[in-house]
């Protein structure tokens, strides 16, 4: 295979170049010429699903003002690091793609319509990336926050005509055989929770893999063997929930543990190997316009970035593609004269909206709702907001955003506390946005200024030299 010739020879349009100005350091374009004459023996593909580029910005500007060195991903346009492009992730039937789309897209090679996994228009299965991978003899993994079955990471792993049947996803991930499988999702694989019993750890455990409960028993488990990691119900919990509760600390990883765990099981392989890292819960907390969920796991995200350019550049051989999926809700830093100091009140967080709606019921009292909000925010409800945010737990409301059974109020609290953080949100839902693609490493080369989503699935197989002909 002439693994230049698809990029090179392709009609894709350049529309910009980084608007950064470059740092003396290692550049990638200092860099491109080595890369040239390799291939890519790993991929790792990192993807913060539904962030937008405010969410982005806003992780960069609370790192800068808290650490004073800004975001590991951003830190990588300044010192031109990496070559960066804009993706158009529409879908098959709509300009505002679904997670589920978006991921067939990378990993079947085509756009199909928003809720199914590789299904394509016509009924037609499109073989998802890590089984070609898989079939080269290379080793296959995904890691997320959200439950492993989720759109995002079953994208590249499997055909499955509904997105929602994740009971199925978990007997097809365990058939197809893929080494690192990490993330929430208890009630697929449990059998007093799945609806036909089966039990899916023991079905993983016979076939070898090391099944791994807590974080405890993913950080001891042996290294360069198939392991299940699974660690909640449903999703994990956010990032600055489980900061603040000792117990979540102990039983549940990091994406960024999650991401060394994985590299540090798939390495060892002769013909390389390719990882899919999630950060699921921003796209949660997007539809929950959730601030601090948003922001914490979005630069839990970015540690898990600086883990993969860590391994990527000590190792040479390894490729890191950097992304997003979508849009969400499309927050940002409003202008006002505190916006400074409001956004920097966010630093403070204790909790999550999710956090603090959870534990409201008809019981709860004006004073209590207050004292939980200041506990948790560090600022004082007025009493007709706290009987404003009460009213949804006496009468059914809408539902705001998605993931959220419960109907909970997030909306109201998101107005409220926007007006104490200058952070201010579009909608609940996902947007169509050009996203942002960011890639170091052989094959980076490749990659031109914009580019279709399908694209990507074609990039990788001409980076790693693998033939597509399945």
């Amino acid at each position: 295979m002439n693994r230049r010739k698809f990029f090179r020879n392709g009609a894709l349009t350049a529309v910009g170049a980084s608007i950064f100005t470059p740092f003396e350091t290692v550049r990638a374009s200092d860099l491109e010429s080595e890369w040239k004459r390799k291939k890519a023996k790993n991929i790792i593909l990192l993807v913060s699903d539904g962030m937008s580029t405010g969410t982005l910005n806003m992780a960069d500007l609370y790192l800068s003002r808290k650490t004073g060195k800004g975001s590991n991903w951003l830190n990588l346009y300044r010192e031109n690091k990496v070559n960066r492009a804009l993706m158009d992730m529409a879908s098959a039937n709509s300009m505002v793609t679904d997670s589920a789309a978006a991921s067939s897209s990378w990993g079947g090679g085509a756009r199909i319509n928003n809720g199914g996994i590789n299904y394509g228009v016509n009924g037609e299965q499109h073989l998802p990336i890590w089984q070609k991978f898989k079939s080269a003899g290379k080793k296959t993994g995904c890691v997320t926050t959200v439950p492993i079955t989720h759109a995002t990471p079953a994208g590249f792993c499997v055909n499955e005509k509904s997105r929602n049947d994740q009971a199925s996803i978990a007997e097809k991930y365990l058939e197809h055989g893929f080494d690192v499988l990490m993330g929430g999702g208890n009630e697929y694989f449990d059998a007093e929770k799945r609806k036909d019993k089966k039990d899916m750890y023991r079905a993983f455990a016979n076939k070898g893999y090391v099944v791994a409960r807590s974080r405890q028993e993913m950080m001891t488990a042996p290294a360069h063997q198939q392991i299940l990691g699974v660690f909640s119900d449903n999703g994990l919990a956010y990032t600055k929930d489980r900061e603040s509760n000792k117990e979540l600390m102990e039983n549940i990883p990091s994406l960024a543990e999650m991401t060394q765990k994985a590299i540090e099981n798939l390495s060892d392989s002769p013909k390389g190997f390719t990882l899919q890292v999630e950060a699921g819960k921003v796209d949660w907390a997007a539809h929950a316009n959730d601030i601090a969920g948003l922001l914490y796991d979005q630069v839990a995200f970015d540690e898990a970035v600086q883990v993969a350019m860590d391994f990527a550049e000590k190792d040479g051989d390894t490729l890191v593609i950097i992304t997003t999926d979508h849009g969400n809700a499309n927050p940002g830093l409003i202008y006002g004269k505190n916006a400074n100091d409001n956004f920097d009140t966010v630093q403070n967080y204790k909790h999550t909206n999710e956090w603090i709606l959870n534990s409201i019921g008809k019981e709860t009292s004006v004073s209590n709702l207050k004292e939980r909000v200041e506990f948790a925010n560090g600022f004082a409800l007025t009493d007709e907001e706290a009987k404003t945010l009460l009213s949804y737990y006496t009468s059914l409301k809408p539902k705001d955003g998605w993931y959220n059974p419960r109907n909970l109020p997030f909306n109201a609290l998101a107005e409220i506390q926007k007006k104490h953080t200058s952070v201010g949100w579009i909608s609940m839902q996902h947007s169509a946005d050009y996203v942002e693609l960011a890639m170091y490493g052989p094959g980076s080369e490749l990659l031109n200024p914009f580019i279709k989503n399908t694209d990507l699935h074609f990039l990788m197989l001409e980076a790693a030299e693998v033939e597509n002909n399945f």
